[in-house]
Order: C-alpha cells, then structure tokens, then sequence
C-alpha cells in the first residue's frame, strides 16, 4: 500500500474568454468580434468569473497535507495519473468524458461551475460539496466504458462512445465481423460503439433513426450498443448488419480497407488510433470503469 498522502488532481480546460484573448489579444478586440455576432463580452466575462470561482473553492477545500496537481483538457495525453490520486473535474459533462479515458478507477468528482447551464449528468455537484466528498471518498458509481484494440496491441477506451471510420466522416470501407461470427463488407460513414452514458448523445441521435434500434444499456450495464452509419449497398458491399448490443465477453472486429481510417473516443480526434489497409481493430466492454462519486 503507498504511504504517500493523496493527490487531488483538478482537470480543467480554457474558458472562453481565455481562448478569445489568445486568439484577438486584447479585450477590446475580443468585445468587438463578439460585438459584430450578435454577443456580449460581458456575459462572456460572467462565465469566467463562475470559472474561477469554482476552480479557486476547489483548491481551497484540499486538505493542508494533501499533493495538489493540475491539468487541462488539451494537456491529458500527457498527463501521468497516479493510483492514488482523486480527480475533480470542473466544467461541463464532457469534461469527465475527455478525462475518464486516462484513467484505471481512481474516483472522479464531477463540479459544474455553472448550475443550471449544464446538464449535471457527470458534472453532479457544486463546488462547495467537494471538501466533504474529499473527506469521505465512499459510494458512487461504476460507469461501464468501451475499449478499442488493434492487432498491434494499441488501445483506446472511451466513456461515451468510440468512433471507427474515415477521418474527415467520408466513405469507409471495411470487412465487420459481429459477434456470432457473421461476416460483411461494407462501406459506411463509419461505426458508433457506446455505453450506457452516451447513450443519451450520440447514439442516441442515430438510434431515433432506425425503427429497429437496439435497447439503450443503463450507465452501469456492462454492455454496449453499437450504429453503421448510412451504410452503403452495392454488388460488393452489404447492409444486414447495421446495430446490435455487445454483452461483456462479446467483440465486435473490423478490418480495415481503406487506406487510412481513425479510431477516437469521446470526441478527441487529435487523440486518434490509425488503421491502415488490412489492420483489424476489436471493440468490446472496457476492462475499466469510471468510478464517479
């Protein structure tokens, strides 16, 4: 067992206002690009300040004793988590998403800086609760997660979904295999494989679609749905295997025939896992979960 003290480790990313100040440099010329859309800075300005005020309680309720670290969203794929740290989050749902992926089951606490502007599905509580959820670290909840593996042995995992297809969303193709051994050629804009907790995003949308859709899982149900995208039939490419669910113990295998395809979970394209002509990629229930308190 470790003798060192816990690490909180706060992930964050840029407010707005910060990335308008990188890109225009001055806040006058910030208000004036915003100004010329129909926008204020002031309400810009509002939600930096809930922002900061968030993150500044956060850090304020870290036991004295305690290691502190920090990272943002753009910065997490090389970002080295420990086994004993304790991550809170702070900003929207997707934050805990984008972070999840990087994780082996430390707890996570989701803070929403901005009640009643987010949704609050991960990001569940104020920052004012996080001092008594640092002292306790008991209950929660294990969200089951999608991993991707290619035959070379790189890995991928996702809280939300994983998305296999061309890199700019245009026509793939590929040899499915599903899990009863059925094998089809086809050519797609791509296949969507999420969990429980995505099952409320992008699945979701596909899913209102398709008069046969698949049951969406529960957030802890290790079991996963996955979508073809407007699969494509033609003389060499079929379209009778386009959704199903994946119960733990059962993969779904695609072998690439396009010359370069993408693999990327949750939205991360810049964190992405290539597939060449011929490489196969496996996608099954995660051996990890999210442990969100």
């Amino acid at each position: 067992m470790s003798t060192l003290s816990p690490r909180v480790v706060v992930v964050s990313r840029r407010s707005e206002l910060d990335e308008l100040l990188a890109r225009h440099g001055t806040r006058g010329a910030a208000a004036f690009f915003l100004r010329e859309r129909g926008r204020d800075l002031d309400e810009v300005s509002a939600r930096h300040e809930a922002l900061t005020a968030a993150l500044t309680a956060v850090g304020a309720a870290v036991p004295a004793d305690w290691r502190r670290g920090h990272v943002e969203r753009a910065d997490l794929p090389r970002f080295l988590f420990a086994p004993e740290d304790v991550v809170v989050a702070v900003g929207q749902d997707g934050l805990v998403a984008n972070v999840a992926k990087y994780l082996s089951g430390q707890p996570v606490i989701g803070v929403d800086p901005e009640p009643g502007r987010n949704a609050g599905v991960l990001v569940r509580h104020s920052a004012g609760a996080v001092a008594g959820l640092l002292r306790s670290r008991e209950g929660g909840e294990q969200r089951t997660m999608v991993a991707a593996r290619l035959d070379d042995g790189q890995e991928l995992f996702g809280l939300n979904e994983i998305y296999i297809g061309h890199a700019g969303h245009q026509s793939a193709r590929y040899i499915l295999t599903t899990p009863d051994g059925t094998r089809e050629r086809q050519s797609s804009s791509g296949l969507i494989i999420g969990t429980g907790t995505g099952a409320t995003g992008w699945c979701a949308s596909i899913a209102r679609d398709r008069a046969a859709a698949p049951p969406m899982p529960s957030p802890s149900e290790p079991s996963l749905c996955w979508y073809v995208r407007e699969a494509w039939p033609s003389p060499s490419t079929g379209t009778t295997r386009v959704s199903g669910l994946l119960p733990r113990g059962a993969a779904l295998e695609l072998s690439s025939e396009s010359e370069r395809l993408v693999a990327f979970a949750d939205g991360l394209e810049s964190d992405a896992l290539p597939l060449t002509w011929g490489q196969r990629i496996t996608v099954s229930v995660a051996p990890r979960h999210l442990h969100l308190l």
